[in-house]
C-alpha cells in the first residue's frame, strides 16, 4: 500500500460492522440502502460484498450469509470477497444493527474526505500545469464543489410530514409577520404587480422576457431600485451594459437627479447621498452561471444578497466543455442552474430573456409563452414568467385588451405563475423607457368612459 492509501480517511472496522449487520438482520439494509453506495466503502472486498447485498435488496431477495455467498458465487466474485470463510467472519463482527445508521454516516464522511483529497490534488496539478486553460480549471473546481456539496447533503432532504408541516407553519407565520399591505416578498415597484405576485418570493425563478428594445433592462432596474429602497440588497449581473452606463440610466431614470446635471457633473452632494442604494453590479461580459453562483454566495455570506438579477440569459457564457450539446440544451442547463441558485440561496432570481421574432407576427405584436427564445425549459423551470409588451411599438393607438391609449403604456403580461394568478399589469413609461411609474389612465380617457 502506498503512502497516499495509508493516510486516506478510512474506517474498515465500521465497514465490517455495517456489512455484518446486513448479513444477520433483515431490517438492516433498508436503513442504509439510500445512504451508501458500494464505492463509498474503502476496502475493495467490502465494496464487492455490499454491491451484492444491495442488488439482492432491490431485487427482493432474502439476505443472509448463505444467499449472499450464492450471489457472490453467481457473480464470480466470491474469492474477491474473501471466500466463504471471509463472509462468515464478517457476520461475527457485530451482534446488532442498532447503530448502523450512525456507522453509515461515518463511512459516508470518510468517503467524502477521500473524494476531497483526490479532487483537490487534481485541481492542484491543473493549477501547476500552465498549458491547461484557466477557465476550464475554474469550471472543474466549481463542478467538484457542487458534487461534494450534493453528496454531503443528499441524505438530508427527506422529511416526515410532522417536520414538513412544522417548517410550513413557520414559513407561513413569517409571511404574516412580514406582510406589508399584502406584499410578503420583495416589492417590485408596481402596486398591481405586487398585488398579483405578493412581491418577488424567496427561492423563486422569475423570468422577464421581451423583444430587444422593449425595455427588459429598464424594467429590471426599476424592480432592483424598488427592492433596494425597501432595504433589500440586490446583486445585478449585467452582461450587456458597462456598470457605469447602467448606473447612469439608473440614477437619471429613477431618481430626481437631472440627466443634464448628471452628465455635466453639476450634482449636489445631497443628490449623490440619495442615490446610494444597497445594489451590487457585476458587468463582466463573459459571465457564466458558475461565476454568478460563486459571486452571489460570497455576497450572501456578507449579508449583501437578498435578490439576484441576471441581464440576460442568452448572453450567459454557455461553455461547459461538452461539445455534443446544442444551443437549446445549453440554455436549458443555464436556466436550470438559475432555478437551483434561487433554491440554494433562498432568494428570488430574476432572469431576463429574449423572445423570438415570431411574437412580432402576433396581432399587435402581443407575445405569448411559446415565444420564449431557444428553449421550452425556460417556461418549465420558471416559477413566474413576465412578458413585457409595449403596444405603441406595433403602431396601434389603443390597447386591444384594456382600451387604454398606447402612448407611454407598458404591459406586464404575467403568463405563468406557479403559485398565483395570471393576467395583465399596466405601467407608464417615458419616451426613452428610462423611467417607469404606476399607470393612471389619462383624464380624457377617464372622462370618455365615465358613467
Amino acid at each position: 500500500m502506498n503512502t497516499e492509501n495509508r493516510v486516506s480517511p478510512q474506517a474498515p472496522e465500521i465497514e465490517e460492522a455495517i456489512i455484518g449487520a446486513c448479513l444477520i438482520e433483515q431490517g438492516a439494509i433498508p436503513l442504509v440502502a439510500d445512504k451508501l453506495r458500494p464505492e463509498m466503502f474503502y476496502v475493495l472486498r467490502h465494496q464487492v460484498i455490499y454491491a451484492a447485498i444491495l442488488a439482492m435488496y432491490h431485487a427482493g431477495i432474502k439476505i443472509d450469509i448463505l444467499t449472499v455467498k450464492e450471489e457472490l458465487s453467481h457473480r464470480g466474485k466470491l474469492e474477491e470477497a474473501g471466500g466463504p470463510f471471509g463472509i462468515t467472519q464478517l457476520s461475527s463482527k457485530v451482534a446488532t444493527s442498532a447503530h448502523i445508521e450512525y456507522h453509515a454516516q461515518i463511512v459516508h464522511e470518510k468517503y467524502l474526505r477521500r473524494e476531497m483529497i483526490l479532487g483537490f490534488n487534481k485541481l492542484l496539478a491543473c493549477s501547476l500545469d500552465e498549458t491547461m486553460d484557466i477557465d476550464d480549471s475554474l469550471v472543474d473546481a466549481h463542478n467538484l464543489l457542487d458534487r461534494l456539496e450534493g453528496e454531503f447533503g443528499h441524505n438530508n432532504h427527506m422529511r416526515d410530514m410532522d417536520e414538513l408541516m412544522t417548517a410550513t407553519m413557520v414559513e407561513a407565520e413569517g409571511r404574516i409577520a412580514n406582510n406589508k399591505n399584502g406584499v410578503t416578498g420583495l416589492p417590485t415597484g408596481l402596486a398591481d404587480l405586487d398585488r398579483m405576485t405578493s412581491g418577488l418570493q424567496k427561492g423563486e425563478l422569475v423570468v422577464v422576457a421581451a423583444r430587444p428594445g422593449v425595455g427588459k433592462t429598464a424594467f429590471a432596474l426599476h424592480m432592483a431600485r424598488s427592492a433596494a429602497m425597501a432595504g433589500y440588497a440586490v446583486a445585478v449581473y449585467s452582461l450587456e451594459m458597462q456598470g457605469e452606463r447602467l448606473a447612469d440610466r439608473w440614477l437619471t431614470a429613477v431618481s430626481e437627479i437631472s440627466a443634464r446635471h448628471w452628465r455635466s457633473g453639476t450634482v449636489s452632494q445631497q443628490e449623490l447621498i440619495e442615490a446610494r442604494l444597497p445594489i451590487h453590479v457585476d458587468d463582466n461580459t463573459s459571465v457564466n452561471m458558475e461565476h454568478i453562483r460563486s459571486s452571489a454566495r460570497l455576497l450572501q455570506s456578507q449579508h449583501a444578497c437578498d435578490a439576484i438579477i441576471i441581464d440576460y440569459l442568452q448572453l450567459c457564457d454557455m461553455t461547459t466543455g461538452q461539445n455534443n450539446r446544442n444551443r437549446e440544451q445549453e440554455v436549458a442547463q443555464a436556466t436550470r442552474k438559475a432555478k437551483l441558485l434561487a433554491k440554494e440561496l433562498n432568494v428570488p432570481v430574476v432572469l431576463l430573456s429574449q423572445l423570438n421574432r415570431e411574437s412580432e407576427n402576433r396581432p399587435a405584436g402581443r407575445p405569448e409563452l411559446a415565444h420564449l427564445r431557444e428553449s421550452g425549459a425556460i417556461e418549465q423551470d420558471a416559477d413566474v414568467v413576465m412578458l413585457l409588451y409595449r403596444p405603441a411599438l406595433a403602431r396601434v393607438t389603443t390597447d386591444r385588451e384594456s382600451g387604454y391609449p398606447t402612448e407611454g403604456l407598458g404591459v406586464v403580461i404575467i403568463a405563468k405563475q406557479r403559485n398565483g394568478e395570471t393576467g395583465n399589469v399596466y405601467f407608464r413609461h417615458n419616451p426613452e423607457m428610462t423611467k417607469i411609474t404606476e399607470y393612471v389612465p389619462p383624464l380624457e380617457y377617464m372622462l370618455k368612459h365615465a358613467k
